[in-house]
């Protein structure tokens, strides 16, 4: 008997450690979805940006539908601006209605501020950038237990993502590259995340991330960013 019992303690030790070691892993975890759709999470608080949106929209990438099923209960969603390729307002009203969170946007920018009440170590600056084909086009730095993370969306132009000093991931298109290098401007981040790339525009991509050696394009839907903290 005290054998059956030592060896159930033993093994309840083992979950524990195992549970705890996971929860303890102090890192912010990145999926990318598709197109500028992103999931960011640190185990506790779940964001999803420019997600979702209308799959294969303006000929983007398509994402399964199990994709939608795995959203978060309670998440928080933040867009860029409200093209198809970025939002579908037909998915996020179900999305909200059937597991609740919150969406942020053009449309409510200013409440942005209010979720650093309620995120731990979180806070978030919105800035009105140019896309000449949306009025209302946002890009974000989120600072999340120190660590800042900038999501550009469409935006055409360098100057924005310039200003902001020691970043540690920067998710831009490529086409951010071309504009650095034809201004000779410089982006202060520890590495690139190139998102947003549809198949034909790969080859020609490569032309303008291949010099860089703090890079990571997001082709394969799926991959996995982990960042320390």
């Amino acid at each position: 008997m005290n054998l059956k019992y030592s060896s159930i303690l033993l093994i309840l030790h083992i979950v524990f450690v195992a549970n705890f070691g996971f929860a303890q892993t102090n890192e912010i975890k990145i999926k990318f979805i598709g197109n500028c759709g992103l999931y960011i999470s640190d185990g506790t608080t779940n964001v999803y940006t420019d997600f979702p949106y209308k799959s294969g929209a303006h000929n983007y990438m398509e994402f399964d539908s199990a994709e939608l099923d795995s959203i978060k209960e309670n998440s928080i969603f933040i867009f860029t601006h409200k093209h198809a390729d970025h939002y579908s307002a037909k998915e996020i009203k179900k999305v909200i209605k059937e597991k609740n969170g919150r969406k942020y946007g053009s449309w409510n920018i200013e409440e942005l501020k209010s979720l650093e009440e309620s995120i731990p170590n979180f806070s978030i600056q919105a800035f009105k950038t140019s896309h000449k084909f949306s009025l209302n086009h946002y890009s974000y730095l989120i600072t999340w237990h120190d660590k800042k993370i900038f999501l550009s969306g469409d935006t055409e132009s360098a100057e924005t993502i310039s200003t902001i000093e020691n970043m540690d991931w920067a998710f831009i298109p490529y086409w951010i590259l071309i504009d650095a290098k034809e201004n000779d401007i410089e982006i202060d981040t520890k590495m690139y995340g190139i998102y947003h790339l549809a198949t034909v525009q790969i080859p020609s991509a490569k032309e303008n991330w291949d010099d860089l050696e703090n890079y990571q394009p997001l082709i394969k839907q799926g991959q996995i960013i982990k960042i320390a903290y």
